[in-house]
């Protein structure tokens, strides 16, 4: 994450926490007027919902932690394979490093390595021609 967004995720914390402590401190206020009100008079009063501008407070905080972790997120990389493959073949690990320089902790290089260093088919006709050829040196080193 970079710094901008870490403080506005940080700015966006320290407001979710005031609209938590200001909706904490209204119902500890409201019960406490409820319960003076039921000594005085035998009906209880219904408890109120909270003020707007704690619910507004609450809901843009929300939105603006939002915002410094959509900042601070790393681009998203390809879906499709051969996208991917083709980014890898084109950039090489310098493509998957963060703003830091690191390289990505989910790189793992050429998608498709393991099916290019894979061995090659036998090829059958191949090998018997180097047998009979090994087989002409040998009989050509005992007639000597």
């Amino acid at each position: 994450m970079t710094l901008l967004s870490k403080a506005i995720t940080a700015l966006g914390g320290l407001l979710l926490g005031h609209a938590c402590y200001s909706a904490r401190e209204h119902t500890t206020l409201l019960s406490l007027r409820a319960a003076t009100a039921a000594t005085l008079t035998s009906s209880p009063t219904a408890a109120g919902s909270l003020p707007l501008d704690i619910i507004i407070e609450t809901i843009v905080s929300t939105f603006i932690i939002l915002v410094g972790l959509v900042l601070g997120t790393r681009p998203l990389r390809p879906i499709e394979w051969r996208v991917w493959a083709g980014k890898i073949e084109r950039e090489g690990e310098e493509g998957f490093t963060d703003s830091s320089g690191a390289v990505d902790k989910d790189f793992v290089g050429n998608p498709f390595s393991l099916l290019e260093a894979r061995p090659n088919f036998v090829d059958i006709r191949k090998q018997r021609r180097d047998f009979s050829e090994w087989v002409r040196k040998g009989d050509a080193q005992r007639a000597q």
